[in-house]
Order: structure tokens, then C-alpha cells, then sequence
């Protein structure tokens, strides 16, 4: 898996892997799939898995610190959720900082020697008051706390660097930033510092480096932060678009096309997709069946075109969104409820099945 040596695949070998799928009547891809353009060598999957997960482990009455301090998960509750992982398949998780739970979760993979590789994040404040911008954002961030996260920012880069060579047997890639450049945030960076953080990350670590964003992003101003990575880290949620989840994969493999249209040169992966089970946002579109029918058909495709796809997410988070709205969509996105039960998406034993 060496994502800075990563050819697309050229015009020939597609055809070629068309001519082959066409004469083999034992090959499980369609050749119809190999000829797509949006079809991957198979070194651009993420520690060669097609399906992964995104985990935050805060469970009802936990959360992170919204300024009163954080009550985090405890180990024994972090290796429950990773040991119930491991046994439904999953052999690829991402997290979102380098935060106590996240150094517990690369600890307790390594002491019990789970089966399980991380994508490792390094989390960026706000370093522009985006309040013209962000909906929720009711006034400018005051220019003290901005200073504040820059230097909260540099700290986090760098424990994102050690915690990527303390760990070098379980991170596969490191992400830097979350979101931080899509024009609707509440944490905007400005892209010249992340391409510096980006940077800086490159040349500490061995691992590929990515940066999550929204697809809408990419497509239009994604080019010059893309030449910068080893792969591409897009974010597509059609149920947030309205969609129906009959125009699900339709509308996820056309965000896809945009984005490998604009920047052909970079592999890809989906850092985020996926659908809420209960959401007032969304009505009726959010139900358990309707998760089950949207995973099934993204692993289909991903396993076909060699995207590695993160789901998100593992687990309910109760903490998320407005805290006087039980059915908001944030926290119903998991595959397993939050008494780690798992949901109609994963009554079967295996992510695979």
C-alpha cells in the first residue's frame, strides 16, 4: 500500500480489465464496473479493506469537553465497543483526534492484539470566525480564542506526529483536519495553514495523509490541497440532500464522479457516508431498513471500484446536537444503538455478509 507511488489506472488497463471480465464467467466483478472510471487499482484501498468505521466511543451521559470538562469512556467500555467491532468484521476504524480516547483505543488495540487498524486524526479549531458563514455560529469568534487554537492546533499536529510513530504498527494513514474548509463550518482553517500542516505531517511520518472534506469542496476549490496528500478523503451524505434512499447510491457515486473528475490524479476514499436510523430532519427517510438497503449497496460498490468506505458511524451518540431534540439526526447515525445493540444493518454476523 504505497499511496505516494499511486497510478491511476490508464485508459488500456481499464480495457483490458473489461476484456477479462467480459471472457471469465467465474470473475464476481461486473465488466461493466471494471470499464467505470471511477474503478481504483486494488493498492487503493486502505489496508486493503473496501468496508471500515467511524468510532467515537461516548456513550449515554458521556461526552467530550464542551467546557466543563469531558466524561469520557472508560477502557473497559473502549475495549467492549473494539472487541464487538472486531467480531461484526470491522478491521478498520477511524478517530477524529489524539485525545484521551483516542490514545486508549491505539493502547488497547495493541495490548490485546485486536485485529484492528486505525485511521488516526488530528482535529483543527478554528482559526477564522466563520460566523457570516455557519448558521450556528451567532456572532464572530472572539480574536483571543482564535490565537488561543492555533496554538492549541500546532500541539495537536504534533501529538498526531508522535501518536503515528508510537503507533506505526496500528495507524495506516493519518487525516488532517475534519470539515475545516467547506464554506458551512464552524471551524474553518484557511487552506494555505492546512496545506502547512499537511505538509509538516508528510515529512514526520511514514504513513499516507489525507484531508476529510465535503465533496462539494473538492470539486471546486479541492486542487491545489490535493496535489499536497497521498489520497483523498470525501465526505457524501444524500439523506442531508434531500434524497430518497432509492436515489442513494446514484446521487453517492455522482458526487464521486465529480470529484474524480476534478482531481483524476489522487486516489480516493469515502472518510464518511452513511444513514440516520431516526431523524426529525429527515422524516420518515430515517429508518433502520433504509440503513441496511444504503450499506449493503455502498459495500457492493465500494468492493467492485476498490473505495475504501468509512460508515458512520460505529455507535448512537446521545451528546450530539441539540440536547432538546432526542430525534435529531447527530445522534442516530451508528450501525449499533447506543446499549451497543446492533441495528437491523448488522443482524447478520459479518460487515461482509
Amino acid at each position: 500500500m504505497n499511496f505516494r507511488n499511486w497510478k491511476p489506472l490508464g485508459v488500456l488497463t481499464v480495457i483490458a480489465l473489461a476484456i477479462v471480465g467480459c471472457s471469465s464467467p467465474t470473475d464476481k466483478t461486473p465488466a461493466a464496473t471494471l470499464a467505470d472510471p471511477l474503478m481504483q487499482e486494488s493498492e487503493a484501498l486502505l489496508a486493503g479493506e473496501a468496508v471500515a468505521v467511524a468510532y467515537s466511543g461516548f456513550r449515554e451521559g458521556q461526552h467530550p469537553d464542551r467546557g466543563d470538562g469531558a466524561v469520557n469512556p472508560s477502557d473497559e467500555e473502549i475495549l467492549e465497543d473494539l472487541e464487538i467491532m472486531a467480531a461484526h468484521g470491522f478491521k478498520l476504524i477511524r478517530v477524529y483526534d489524539t485525545g484521551e480516547n483516542t490514545v486508549s483505543t491505539l493502547r488497547l488495540i495493541r495490548e490485546h492484539q485486536l485485529p484492528i487498524t486505525v485511521l488516526l486524526g488530528i482535529w483543527l479549531r478554528a482559526e477564522l470566525s466563520n460566523h457570516e458563514g455557519c448558521d450556528w455560529l451567532d456572532e464572530p469568534i472572539p480574536e483571543e480564542e482564535l490565537a488561543a487554537n492555533k496554538l492549541e492546533n500546532a500541539a495537536e499536529v504534533q501529538r498526531g506526529i508522535d501518536l503515528a510513530r508510537q503507533f506505526d504498527d496500528i495507524v495506516v494513514a493519518v487525516n488532517v483536519g475534519n470539515e475545516a474548509l467547506v464554506d458551512w463550518n464552524d471551524h474553518m482553517v484557511p487552506l494555505d495553514q492546512v496545506i502547512a500542516y499537511v505538509r509538516q505531517v508528510k515529512a514526520a511520518i511514514e504513513q499516507p495523509v489525507t484531508v476529510a472534506d465535503n465533496y462539494e469542496w473538492w470539486i471546486r476549490d479541492g486542487a491545489p490541497l490535493a496535489a499536497e496528500l497521498d489520497f483523498i478523503g470525501v465526505h457524501t451524505y444524500p439523506a442531508w440532500e434531500e434524497k430518497t434512499i432509492d436515489e442513494a447510491l446514484s446521487y453517492t457515486i455522482e458526487n464521486m464522479r465529480g470529484v474524480r473528475t476534478a482531481l483524476p490524479d489522487k486516489p480516493v476514499a469515502i472518510l464518511e457516508a452513511g444513514w440516520a436510523t431516526t431523524a426529525e430532519e429527515f422524516g420518515d427517510r430515517a429508518n433502520e431498513a433504509d440503513q441496511a438497503r444504503y450499506y449493503r449497496e455502498m459495500l457492493q460498490w465500494a468492493t467492485e471500484t476498490n473505495t475504501t468506505v468509512f460508515f458512520f458511524e460505529a455507535f448512537d451518540e446521545p451528546w450530539k446536537g441539540d440536547p432538546d431534540k432526542p430525534d435529531g439526526a447527530e445522534k442516530h447515525w451508528g450501525l449499533f444503538f447506543v446499549d451497543r445493540t446492533p441495528k437491523q444493518v448488522l443482524s447478520r454476523s459479518s460487515v461482509t455478509d
